[in-house]
């Protein structure tokens, strides 16, 4: 999951698919493991490639949904400030995301789902710890 500072504070970056906001993510490619799938996808997803890991490859993973599936997130500080490019998928040629947003902790929390509260809340418990 990407964040940024914000002043004395973390913002993070959510994206919206139809009224549903996530973090970046995406499948595993063959022969690919979830670091470098999370990576990639940050790259695809939002153009961003600028980052560090500031707890290196600490993760957290949701419960299964939507046909069993598992998502595993990281945080990756971007130092950059560029804008988000919301770019078609490579392969598919498909725009997956109507719109981002640089959020607090409390804006964030609000707009997503129970699953992806606990992922929002984990990363929370990791920058003020």
């Amino acid at each position: 999951m990407p964040i940024r500072r914000k002043g004395n504070d973390w913002e993070f970056l959510i994206l919206r698919a139809f009224n549903y906001w996530d973090f970046p993510k995406g499948m595993v490619e063959a022969g690919e493991d979830p670091w470098n799938a999370a990576i990639r996808e940050l790259k695809e997803e939002t153009g961003l490639i600028n980052f560090t890991a500031p707890y290196g490859k600490a993760f957290v993973e949701t419960g299964p949904y939507g046909k069993g599936k598992i998502a595993r997130y990281y945080i990756l500080e971007i130092n950059e400030s560029r804008s988000i490019e919301l770019k078609p998928n490579p392969l598919t040629g498909v725009i997956e995301h109507h719109e981002y947003r640089w959020l607090s902790y409390e804006e964030a929390h609000y707009l997503m789902v129970p699953r992806i509260k606990k992922v929002l809340e984990w990363a929370e418990g990791k920058l003020h710890s």
